[in-house]
């Protein structure tokens, strides 16, 4: 199974404070729209998203079909085919089921500590 590119998902209180801080840790603005309170920042290999107001979590996010740059893989495992293989292993979906083909698509899951996990795919 191929995850794609891994971040974290941060809900922020204060998405300006939290670019400034993060730019000091040396990240960068990667992609998004601060106007519309949300901030993918890289440094190196690293990715966060800031989330002001979107959700109430911290989450876990992959992307599958796109490397750490948001470049799109030749190869990977498409999200339904991932939704289905850990419905299959007992795992409980948070989300409704992905009722699309193909394209664009995604579903969260929950770990044992309560952590969500976002599949998010993007083509």
């Amino acid at each position: 199974m191929k995850l794609g590119a891994f971040s974290v998902s941060l809900n922020v209180k204060d998405i300006h404070v939290s670019k400034a801080f993060y730019e000091k840790l040396g990240f960068q603005a990667l992609g998004g729209d601060i106007a519309n309170n949300w901030l993918i920042m890289k440094n190196e290999n690293s990715i966060i998203g800031l989330f002001q107001g979107m959700f109430e979590k911290n989450i876990l996010t992959f992307n599958p079909g796109w490397d750490q740059n948001a470049e799109n893989l030749e190869s990977f495992t498409d999200v339904r085919e991932i939704h289905n293989q850990l419905k299959t292993e007992g795992i409980t979906m948070l989300s409704a089921a992905v009722e699309t083909k193909e394209g664009p698509a995604h579903f969260f899951i929950e770990d044992p500590d309560g952590n969500q996990i976002l599949v998010d795919q993007h083509r």
